[in-house]
């Protein structure tokens, strides 16, 4: 095989690879009714003027399945946790005792779960969107390769057309997944 078209479906695969792992991150931020850490991975404090990650600020932990706990190694951050927290679009609400912030996930409402199911279906969409577009750029690389026959051209883009349909099938199967987990939670 040529190494140009090693290379060209090596970089396609690499790009559908991370579209995929991008949308892992995605989906991880949608808050399902029980608690998880990863709804606060985009959550930034301001520590001495910078925007820091709220875990390299704090401890952060899952005290059950509706309550998770953060606690700041400096008590003077309580405070800017706290409106980081209520700045946030998560929808939850802080209690601060002055030792630790308590942050209750309550159970979702019917009208939340959908309104997050069309946000899946909103990141599903994007994610599909990159994976076609790393078809493209391919499909289009694959043209002006030098020494490449018609036929060889042509299976090349089969292969790159299935390794769309088996990352769209990722894509789907991932949504389904958190979907049906937003509607169950």
């Amino acid at each position: 095989m040529n190494e140009d078209l090693k290379e060209i479906l090596a970089d396609c695969e690499e790009t559908m690879a991370k579209a995929i792992e991008h949308m892992k991150k995605e989906l991880g931020r949608i808050r399902t009714g029980r608690a998880n850490l990863t709804i606060l991975d985009g959550v930034r404090v301001e520590y001495y003027g910078s925007s820091t990650p709220l875990n390299q600020v704090a401890a952060l932990t899952v005290a059950d399945a509706r309550l998770i706990t953060i606690k700041p190694w400096d008590k003077g951050l309580l405070t800017p946790i706290e409106k980081a927290l209520v700045a946030s679009d998560l929808g939850l609400t802080p209690n601060n005792d002055g030792e630790l912030i308590r942050l209750p996930v309550p159970p979702l409402t019917v009208e939340r779960r959908k309104d997050l199911a069309k946000q899946v279906g909103k990141i599903c969409e994007d994610i599909k969107v990159k994976v076609r577009n790393a078809r493209r750029d391919s499909n289009e690389l694959l043209k002006d390769v030098d020494g490449l026959s018609e036929d060889d051209v042509k299976r090349a883009k089969e292969q790159v057309q299935a390794k769309t349909d088996g990352y769209v099938k990722k894509v789907d199967d991932l949504a389904a997944g958190k979907e049906k987990e937003i509607m169950d939670g």
